[in-house]
């Protein structure tokens, strides 16, 4: 199913207050679909919303709890409109490595990154009923194809939780005959430099970085170049899209893994 045949649908975007998500929300209210903005920041969700106009709506949900996503699934079913696309997008940043981490930075960084890809799909998933053309979305990252290394070993492990996740539910997906497409972004000027400042308080609460810090990510380019990309794989019926940033080194590193992998593995 092409992306024009979703025209009119109802699509929803996790982490959708900013970067990525925002782009994922405002790329579907542009192709015709209601969009459901939704973010653990009720504020966020309402700015990008009124951002696209009459035809998106905010939802407020923190992924990490399954019993918020739960909750919110049950307010959008309530308005009584199928889902036809459901984008799992909603992810943080984790500064740190492995052997030092707190117990509660990597609650965090799993529970939203991998175990929030989760919860999101058991929510919303049974959502996706009624005729017509349905798609699941989920956003990993060039991380996750990379061996995970100093000094951000924390990030790059979710990262790689994160793509067995999606492949896990993108084969029970496909049982049901909805498509999946799985979005390996690399480095793109967004948020997720702060993700700590909406924290919940189970984690350590909010923290706001530096700004010092942002120009790494300010420096980068616009997530909206994906879009095209991501259209197209829709139109193609998903699979997996890695948008690299790198001239190059993206693909030298994951081929150097599956190399290393290969050359490790022995016939019994």
């Amino acid at each position: 199913m092409a992306l024009e045949d979703f025209a009119g649908r109802l699509a929803l975007v996790t982490g959708a207050g900013d970067g990525i998500g925002a782009m994922l929300a405002k790329g579907f209210a542009a192709s015709g679909l209601r969009v459901c903005v939704q973010d653990i920041r009720l504020d966020a969700a309402e700015r990008v919303a009124s951002e696209i106009g009459p035809t998106a709506f905010p939802l407020q949900a923190d992924v990490s709890d399954p019993a918020s996503v739960s909750a919110a699934a049950e307010r959008l079913a309530a308005k009584g409109d199928p889902l036809s696309i459901l984008w799992i997008n909603a992810g943080v940043g984790v500064g740190s490595g492995l052997l030092r981490a707190k117990p509660s930075a990597v609650e965090w960084g799993y529970g939203v990154n991998a175990m929030g890809m989760i919860w999101t799909a058991q929510a919303f998933v049974p959502l996706m009923t009624g005729e017509g053309p349905k798609h699941v979305g989920f956003t990993a990252s060039t991380a996750s194809l990379r061996t995970p290394a100093a000094p951000n070993g924390l990030y790059a492990t979710t990262k790689h939780a994160s793509l067995g996740v999606a492949e896990g539910l993108a084969s029970e997906l496909a049982a049901q005959s909805i498509a999946s497409t799985i979005l390996m972004p690399g480095l793109f000027n967004t948020d997720i430099w702060d993700g700590a400042r909406a924290r919940p308080e189970r984690f350590g609460g909010p923290r706001r970085q530096d700004p010092s810090v942002s120009s790494y990510w300010r420096e980068a380019k616009s997530p909206a170049l994906m879009w095209p990309h991501i259209a197209a794989k829709i139109d193609a019926g998903g699979g997996y899209l890695v948008c690299a940033t790198d001239s190059g080194e993206t693909r030298a590193a994951y081929s150097a893994r599956a190399h290393a992998i290969l050359d490790g593995l022995v016939e019994i």
